[in-house]
């Protein structure tokens, strides 16, 4: 008999640096066949398709800035349908823009200092440079770099609204000794992977995890309010040796299944199946 009908989201022509979205998709859409019926479709096309599906699965589906009508109207459709999507809507993450990363870093957890409002920049350490980000970004869209003489332009910027929180997050720039994504699939930790070198983010290798690595990142998983789903936290080894948080991807992380063991891999999407499974039977 046929296994439960997924809506697999994915844009297979989104051209990422140093990743490939198509890959990694028709691998992992191709295995999770063993035990549903995979329908794969542009992340534009899934709010019009999915009432046909018992559940939609989303992937790399590519930043929602580029089809931000479209990712409205399938979340407020699947509320309102009851569509069991996976991760489920409710992360608290990146899926719900980056302001999390200002409120987790007021509240003192270890996070790369972060501001949103133009009266809060004195709170940022000194730093030769910091960082402009978009609260609606990914993949470094909009991203730029501001010296420290510059900081007083941008709070006169409408970016940054004085009164109010802004458009953009403000993060002193740190020089990183490395960063380190660690993978999880519900709260079960799967692998992690690291870049040494900081100026390509993507050419990953397999990376040891410590007791107080994994404390670090599970404390980001116990923060979000995903029962079911797949995230990554990624994260920066500060000079003093400390982590800091980068972000925590909720909605559609890369994740780099290719530079991985077989055996990792296949226990991940295995892992995947069964959290989908769980998700689809509550």
């Amino acid at each position: 008999m046929p296994g439960p009908r997924i809506l697999y989201v994915t844009d297979l022509g989104y051209e990422a640096k140093g990743r490939r979205y198509c890959d990694e998709d028709i691998l992992f859409s191709s295995r999770l066949r063993a035990d549903f019926t995979v329908a794969l479709c542009h992340p534009a096309d899934a709010a019009g398709l999915m009432g046909d599906f018992d559940g939609v699965v989303v992937r790399n589906s590519g930043p929602v800035i580029h089809y931000r009508k479209q990712y409205d109207a399938f979340r407020e459709r699947a509320a309102a349908d009851g569509v069991r999507v996976y991760n489920p809507l409710n992360g608290r993450g990146d899926m719900a823009g980056k302001q999390y990363l200002v409120e987790l870093s007021a509240a003192g957890l270890p996070v790369i200092p972060t501001v949103d409002r133009a009266e809060d920049l004195g709170r940022l350490p000194d730093a030769d440079e910091y960082v402009v980000k978009l609260k609606d970004g990914a993949d470094s869209i909009g991203m730029r770099f501001v010296p420290r003489d510059g900081l007083a332009d941008l709070a006169d910027s409408e970016a940054l609204r004085s009164g109010g929180p802004g458009d953009v997050l403000v993060q002193p720039r740190i020089p990183f000794v490395y960063e380190v994504s660690f993978y999880f699939v519900d709260h079960d930790f799967q692998y992690a992977l690291h870049a040494p070198d900081p100026d390509r983010r993507w050419r990953l290798v397999p990376y040891e995890v410590s007791a107080a690595d994994l404390d670090f990142a599970r404390k980001f998983i116990d923060w979000n309010t995903l029962d079911h789903g797949i995230q990554r936290v990624d994260a920066c080894r500060a000079p003093d040796g400390e982590l800091l948080l980068v972000e925590l991807e909720d909605l559609n992380p890369f994740l780099s299944l290719e530079l991985v063991d077989e055996a990792t891999r296949e226990a991940f999407i295995a892992r995947t199946a069964d959290s989908l499974r769980a998700l689809l039977s509550s």
